[in-house]
């Protein structure tokens, strides 16, 4: 692997902004500094041929519960760090470790082994970039595969202030149910240490979930699924997510959301305001068989996880890449445009100005794909923490 935090990419057709142009890339203490039309190697920078390969910002996921036989929820820095090459290797070069709903103790443990990754420095795999706490105010009813012991059937800002001063301001995403008694007057309150609050596991009807909206929540968790649906006499907290200016996770694994509702998010809010998440679980990159999801028991037969005991789906085995290629072919699209829901949308969603696009001043997190849509090498800030 390449240690380097700057390199010059050449040759690639480059996924920019304004579209996709053929030219170099040049990339210097880990920031974008240059994409030359011509050869313009100057500095001597160490070379990476990117000739007949596709070079799209990095992907980032928002929204996962592990890969590679760890489990966020039972994972220690190490296994972090594990789930992050995996991740690697499917051109992510930054995610969130999704703690699922469980006790204050082991919560607070997740915490502090993300807070050591965070914070311990660059390695072989994509940087952990934050936490995303998946409850524990969601609806029992919509619980998911939550442990319905576990949720809080009143909102706690003191919690979670709590939780955010052990993860040392790393919180970056929480999925609060509006309907939840505090969770409304919580969103703000939440937005002022540093969080961006989702809704989600929720029976909310319109008027509750676009007052949680209007009070600062940014998004609706994998929309359509754990949460009450729209009616036309209630379009619900589905109606609102889609009608309003939020963005919407998306698991585009062609189980959770038929191919059409993807289409139809991308109808109701446009190619920015969709964002591609995995909702991966430890069984992500491994073959059929059990696993966990937290404390739950799950099984995967043909790629699809569900609980053991209840048969309610738990996640999924989705990888960004594949998510990628499933998002071109349902929209008929091309890789570029398709990319845009892994990469410039969760960005904007978390608040990384500087992640998500290949423009001067960007980080220089890139991922190579050939004409199969196929990881080739992931970049992250001038590094090769990926090559196949």
């Amino acid at each position: 692997m390449q240690n380097q935090a700057s390199l010059y990419l050449k040759g690639g057709s480059v996924a920019t902004p304004a579209g996709t142009v053929s030219c170099d890339v040049v990339i210097e203490n880990g920031s974008i500094t240059g994409l030359p039309r011509a050869y313009a190697n100057v500095r001597g920078l160490p070379e990476v041929d990117a000739a007949g390969m596709t070079v799209l910002p990095g992907f980032i996921d928002v929204h996962t519960h592990g890969a590679a036989g760890v489990d966020v929820n039972a994972a220690d820095a190490e296994g972090l760090r594990r789930i992050g090459r995996f991740f690697a290797s499917q051109g992510v070069t930054g995610w969130l470790c999704s703690i699922l709903t469980d006790t204050p103790e082991q919560t607070r443990w997740c915490l502090r082994q993300a807070r050591e990754v965070i914070e311990g420095g660059p390695y072989d795999g994509a940087p952990l970039l934050g936490i995303h706490l998946e409850g524990p105010c969601l609806a029992c009813e919509y619980k998911g595969a939550m442990p319905e012991h576990l949720l809080m059937h009143e909102a706690d800002f003191e919690l979670f202030r709590s939780y955010q001063e052990e993860s040392g301001g790393h919180v970056r995403y929480v999925t609060l149910a509006p309907e939840v008694p505090g969770a409304e007057g919580m969103v703000p309150q939440l937005n002022a240490i540093g969080i961006t609050a989702a809704i989600g596991h929720s029976g909310a009807g319109y008027d509750c979930a676009r007052a949680s909206l209007g009070a600062g929540a940014r998004a609706a968790t994998h929309l359509g699924n754990a949460m009450r649906l729209f009616h036309q006499h209630d379009p619900a907290i589905f109606g609102a997510a889609l009608e309003g200016d939020a963005f919407v996770e998306a698991i585009c694994d062609g189980r959770h959301l038929h191919p059409a509702s993807v289409r139809l998010y991308l109808k109701c809010k446009g190619w920015d305001h969709v964002v591609a998440v995995t909702d991966s679980i430890m069984a992500a990159g491994l073959p059929d068989g059990s696993y966990k999801l937290g404390v739950n028991d799950v099984v995967v037969e043909d790629g699809d996880a569900k609980l053991a005991d209840t048969g309610v789906r738990a996640g999924s085995t989705l990888t960004m890449a594949q998510a990628v290629r499933n998002i071109m072919r349902f929209a008929d699209v091309g890789v570029d445009t398709a990319a845009r829901l892994a990469s410039a949308n969760p960005a904007a969603l978390i608040g990384l100005p500087l992640k998500g696009r290949i423009e001067v001043g960007c980080d220089g997190d890139l991922v190579l794909m050939d004409a199969g849509q196929n990881v080739v090498r992931t970049i992250v800030g001038g590094r090769t923490v990926y090559e196949g």
